[in-house]
């Protein structure tokens, strides 16, 4: 039995790899749109006084969650990924992660990467402004979206970590994860 779990083991890390270096892959030939969940920053959903303007008021990016957006900006760069636009939530956590990792790319902030509103219309309306914005990419380097856990749900039916790029393949109105790249 322990064989047994011992070589499942070994085969899922090999998968993983692959999968990893599948999407380094397609990310060093650019083209690519990358949506990026935010890195660790300790709890769940925001604090009652919360205010979008004020990072005292929201759940920030730990001393992990620094350390874990450097190492993506570093594996982003040496792994020699074209970065052509970053577009990230006006989150403090998600714009933390955005400014370490990504510094030396132009940063902008884009309403619908922030956290899915509660009012389903208005999250649905969110969900079409980052579809509109993944399927109209056409640039040469790769698009990078740094936004929250249910955003990327939405749009790529999967539920990220914290910290992880997910690389989505476009084909018509339609997306699908192409691959993933965790940074712990």
């Amino acid at each position: 039995m322990l064989r047994i779990a011992i070589a499942f083991f070994m085969l899922f890390a090999v998968a993983t790899a692959e999968a990893t270096e599948a999407a380094w892959a397609l990310l060093r030939n650019g083209g690519q749109v990358v949506l990026v969940n935010h890195a660790h920053a300790p709890g769940s959903g925001d604090p009652a006084n919360f205010e979008l303007e004020n990072c005292s008021t929201q759940r920030n990016l730990s001393d992990q969650g620094r350390q874990q957006a450097r190492r993506m900006g570093a594996l982003f760069y040496a792994r020699a990924a074209p970065i052509e636009r970053v577009l990230s939530s006006r989150y403090c956590r998600a714009r933390e992660t955005a400014d370490i990792a990504f510094r030396d790319s132009p940063i902008e902030t884009f309403d619908a990467l922030d956290a899915l509103a509660p009012d389903p219309e208005a999250a649905d309306a969110q969900i079409e402004a980052m579809m509109e914005h993944i399927l109209n990419y056409g640039g040469s380097g790769n698009l990078i979206m740094v936004t929250h856990e249910a955003n990327i749900e939405a749009i790529a039916n999967i539920r990220p970590r914290e910290g992880e790029a997910v690389v989505l393949s476009r084909s018509g109105d339609a997306v699908r994860v192409a691959g993933r790249v965790t940074f712990n």
